[in-house]
């Protein structure tokens, strides 16, 4: 499949900006089964200076230096991506969760260094006792890593409900566990901590699904959004992506930005500005398939 993705945006600022530094995460990722065709950022006030570059974790980020005094500011990116449908697992041919240790820590490649940091709690997903107790009930003892892990994405799917207007982008996992509600950053979040309790390998995504509108009718404009999905490793399967507020393996609907331990390290946009005071904040996510990768391959898309 082939989308065209357009994200846009706008802040609007009380008093006047002098000066703000921006680090920026809008560009999708090149890795197996996703290809990018096309991408480009406009920003306006124009930067003084930007610097386009590749972060520890391999993703690709903007530094934007904005020194022209402004009460607006507008970023907006377009991407055409090709995702190929990604293969077939076997979710319980894989290492049980508990024998991970000898699988990551027989060699001591760079590979393994790097996966051995996604089992580490980070800022947003430290585990409660409580989070490990709900954790545990899909990993009994020697249950496959990727089996264990599609039950605990259905049973948050199941026990949780999508709520927008319950969290904002502070709210604390724990709270999140406690009320039972939330989004998909969130649900991702909870994940995380829960996989981090067990010490099994996990990250969080970000990135953009192509969302289908209902039965005879239209696809709004502006309907789609910025979304958030995990990915666990195992030694045969490598990295698997799965989504906690579908509740499904991924396939070829998801369009990958940036992975890292958490939200603080893939946010689309953070900064620090000089001035500015109160402010709102606009986005606006379109996804539209353009063609099926096949197809576009045959009319040499």
């Amino acid at each position: 499949m082939i989308f065209d993705i357009t994200h846009k945006t706008q802040y609007r600022y009380r008093s006047t900006v002098v000066q703000s530094l921006h680090l920026v995460h809008m560009s999708p990722r090149a890795m197996p089964g996703q290809i990018v065709r096309h991408h480009s950022l406009l920003v306006e006030p124009a930067p003084a200076s930007r610097q386009d570059g590749i972060d520890s974790f391999g993703n690709l980020d903007v530094i934007l230096d904005i020194e022209s005094p402004h009460k607006e500011l507008v970023l907006l990116a377009r991407s055409t991506v090709e995702k190929l449908p990604p293969p077939k697992y076997n979710l319980v041919a894989t290492t049980s969760w508990d024998a991970l240790d000898y699988s990551l820590l027989r060699a001591a490649s760079e590979r393994d260094v790097n996966i051995l940091l996604f089992r580490c709690a980070s800022r947003l997903t430290t585990p409660t006792l409580e989070i490990a107790d709900y954790a545990s009930l899909s990993f009994a003892p020697s249950r496959p890593v990727l089996d264990g892990a599609m039950d605990l994405v259905m049973r948050i799917y199941n026990d949780f409900k999508f709520d927008p207007k319950a969290t904002d982008v502070s709210t604390p996992v724990t709270k999140v566990f406690a009320m039972r509600r939330g989004v998909c950053q969130d649900f991702a979040h909870l994940a995380l901590a829960c996989f981090r309790a067990l010490r099994i390998p996990a990250r969080y995504v970000s990135g953009y699904l192509h969302t289908r509108p209902p039965v005879g009718r239209p696809k709004l404009q502006g309907a789609d959004a910025s979304h958030a999905w995990i990915s666990v490793w195992s030694p045969e399967c490598g990295w698997v992506d799965f989504d906690p507020t579908n509740g499904i393996i991924v396939r070829d609907e998801h369009v990958t930005v940036a992975y890292g331990r958490d939200y603080d390290d893939v946010s689309p946009i953070s900064g620090v500005l000089r001035g500015g005071g109160e402010h709102s904040v606009d986005v606006g996510v379109d996804v539209n398939m353009v063609a099926n990768a096949a197809a576009g391959m045959i009319n040499g898309l």
